[in-house]
């Protein structure tokens, strides 16, 4: 009788759309991500021209696309400084949402911060954007604090929280 190897537990994959992938941003997506963060966001909360080009050139910034087939979709903006890495945007284009494309765009970009050393991810979302909050949550943020008026018109903001598993047994540089 043959015995049986041990079962690894198995996480299930994240749900996707089955035509979702994931690049790199580059220069010429420049005016897509942008019409998408108008499309994603009201005019007061929405990025300019110039505050998007800025947070893409933000020290340590990474920008992340989803796409179907040419067509993006998505994407995400994240900053990192050390052991501290944050959300600066996610956006996903509403026939795209709770399909995994934001799944998809935030796990890409928290893991790659978590292989540069970030051990937290901060990010602040509007109170009032119920989906939102539940998105983050679901993802394990956690609320720190409130930031009254930290959006223009007054509206407030969670600052959220998570942090990242890191492998403290990685081979130190010159080991």
């Amino acid at each position: 009788m043959k015995s049986e190897a041990p079962r690894r537990k198995v996480t299930p994959p994240v749900p996707t759309h089955p035509h979702i992938s994931l690049r790199d941003y580059a220069p010429a997506d420049f005016n897509a991500i942008h019409a998408i963060d108008q499309l994603c966001y009201s005019p007061e909360i929405a990025y300019s021209h110039q505050d998007l080009r800025d947070y893409l050139r933000f020290p340590g910034a990474q920008c992340v696309v989803a796409l179907e087939g040419d067509q993006i979709v998505g994407f995400c903006i994240a900053a990192q400084r050390g052991k501290i890495g944050y959300i600066v945007t996610i956006d996903v284009l509403e026939a795209y949402r709770r399909r995994g494309a934001g799944s998809l765009l935030l796990a890409e970009c928290e893991s790659r911060m978590a292989a540069g050393g970030a051990r937290v991810v901060h990010l602040e979302t509007a109170t009032n954007n119920d989906s939102a909050v539940a998105f983050w949550q679901k993802h394990g943020y956690r609320t720190r604090s409130l930031k009254k008026g930290y959006y223009p018109g007054g509206l407030d903001a969670f600052a959220m929280a998570k942090p990242l598993a890191f492998d403290d047994r990685a081979p130190k540089e010159g080991h």
